[in-house]
This record gives structure tokens, sequence and C-alpha cells, in this order.
């Protein structure tokens, strides 16, 4: 009997290299097909998804079971991942300076020119200035996340 973590170990490989096959790092695969060809249980597979390809690694995963079932595996730009984390951090107690600390860290590590940020920032302080927080903060999400999609 193969040790578990070796399995999930196999597992993972195998479906980062039928990744590297796929030039936009998006795959579907059929899981039963899968766990026949790798000689193991779906759900061990199932598990190694769960475990291995999760969104905090880069990945999403979508799957659908059945006799039509599939999963569908994609790669998330590492910069996506900073600007939702950016979002995520943000919440109605946010002063106007942790925002600038925002684009700050995002220019710093070359998430945005300079143009972008102090465009960003002046949306900032004009939506600060003039929403309440409940209304604002949706506000400056959606504009972090539309500069994310715009610079892949």
């Amino acid at each position: 009997m193969r040790d578990l973590n070796n399995l999930a170990d196999i597992i993972e490989q195998w479906i980062l290299r039928e990744m590297s096959h796929e030039q936009d790092e998006i795959i579907i695969l059929r899981r039963n097909e899968m766990a026949e060809e790798l000689d193991c249980a779906p759900s061990q597979i199932s598990y190694v998804l769960s475990t291995r390809f999760t969104i905090e690694r880069g990945f999403i995963v979508e799957s659908r079971r059945g006799s039509g079932g599939f999963v569908r595996i994609a790669r998330i730009p590492v910069q996506t991942l900073v600007y939702q984390d950016a979002a995520n951090q943000m919440d109605d107690s946010m002063s106007l300076a942790d925002l600038k600390a925002i684009v700050t860290h995002l220019r710093s590590h070359n998430l945005m020119t300079s143009r972008e940020a102090a465009l960003i920032y002046k949306c900032f302080s004009i939506l600060h200035e003039r929403l309440e927080p409940k209304e604002r903060i949706p506000l400056l999400k959606s504009l972090l996340l539309t500069l994310a999609t715009q610079n892949e």
C-alpha cells in the first residue's frame, strides 16, 4: 500500500503537470478518470484538491459531481491575490491614512504605477470625504479589484 502523503504528492504533481501544458492555466478534469489513471479513489483526489489547490495557494477549484461531473482548476495570478487581500483588509473603521498605506504598499511592490497610485489615492480621498463608511468601503474595494484585473 502506498503512503498517503506520497499519494497526495503524486496527485498534486500530476495535476500541476497537466496545468503546465495549458496556456491559460485552466484545466478541466474528470475525477473518476483521473482516479483510474492514478490508481486511487476519487475521494483521495478530492482531498488533494481541497488541501493543496486552495485560494491561499493561488488556485480556484470548481467541482461538479455526477455522471457529467468535472473538476475545473484555475491558477490565480499572485497579484490578484494581493489586491484581494488588500480589499479584504478594508472596513468601516479605516482612516484615510490606512487607505493611503494600502496604496503605498501596492505601489512599493510594483503592483501599480505611480500614476495609478495617485489616481486611486485621489479617488479614495474624495470618497472618504463625501460618503459614509458603509457606502464608501464597497466602492473602494471595487476600485482595487478593478485595477487588479486590468493589470494581469
